[in-house]
């Protein structure tokens, strides 16, 4: 039977399987991801006024740093599918008085954007989960002005990602084996070839596009390691599957991970892209 609507496996996913880990670890996961983001959002450059789309904002972290980018005369709206993460994310939002930050629990493929009413768009890991790649970013194009922009950060391939890969192969051998990914499909991975990625956006419409690798160490506290590794990523999810593994697994995924311990911080490689295009 074919889905009643665009992407429902991901929003049952991202509201029911994935938000209580989000929403519990949103701290420690921000600490590890957000100086990624910080790289895409200078990629984006906002300025002061601007109004500015976060697409598959999460908890927030990433619309707050363009909310004060681009000030009280700007306007950011943080776009999700989960409803957990986005209460989350106006939680933030009312402590900081950001008055000027709203958010919008929608599809971004298919959410009727008022047309050519935002000067960019913005996305931390949020773009890699639509099941028509090709409509969504067509339909985020559409919602900004002539010569508007778009900056995203996504993941590139799973083995260029020893952050993911070392708690996954350490907890591996307690664990039934999976069937290997299917090619393309939505998920962290789905952007792993960047001439794909060109192509989509080429497809969208989008203009000046650029694809370019950023490699970067990601750093976090053991204990923050250590619980986002269990709960988050490709050996959380193995570990939702087979919950009566858990206990076995503990023990190899703390040894794995502090062998990347330097000056009291877990710290390995990642690999992403940052890209950049342009509504012409």
């Amino acid at each position: 039977m074919q889905n009643p609507a665009p992407n429902l496996d991901q929003m049952t996913y991202w509201n029911q399987a994935a938000a209580p880990a989000w929403v519990e670890l949103n701290t420690d996961l921000d600490r590890q991801i957000a100086p990624l983001g910080a790289a895409a959002l200078a990629a984006l450059a906002p300025r002061s006024g601007e109004r500015i789309l976060d697409i598959g904002c999460g908890c927030g972290q990433s619309a707050l740093a363009l909310a004060e980018a681009v000030g009280a005369t700007g306007r950011v709206v943080g776009v999700d599918i989960s409803a957990p993460m986005l209460a989350v994310a106006r939680r933030r939002a009312e402590a900081a008085a950001a008055s000027h930050l709203r958010f919008l629990e929608a599809d971004a493929q298919v959410h009727p954007f008022e047309p050519g009413a935002a000067d960019a768009a913005y996305s931390r890991f949020g773009v890699m989960f639509f099941e028509d790649p090709a409509a969504a970013f067509a339909n985020i194009r559409k919602a900004l002005r002539s010569g508007g922009r778009i900056a995203f950060l996504c993941w590139r391939a799973l083995t260029e990602n020893p952050w993911m890969t070392v708690p996954m192969s350490a907890g591996l051998k307690h664990l039934p084996p999976r069937p290997p990914p299917v090619p393309d499909a939505p998920g962290p991975f789905a952007f792993a070839d960047g001439e794909r990625l060109h192509g989509l956006l080429s497809a969208a419409g989008f203009a000046d596009i650029e694809v370019k690798a950023h490699d970067q160490k990601i750093r976090n506290d053991p204990a923050a390691t250590f619980r986002t590794a269990m709960r988050v990523g490709p050996l959380g999810a193995m570990l939702r599957e087979a919950p009566e593994a858990r206990e076995r697994v503990e023990a190899d995924v703390r040894a794995a991970i502090l062998e990347h311990l330097e000056n009291g911080q877990v710290t390995m490689d990642s690999a992403t892209w940052i890209v950049t295009a342009r509504s012409p």
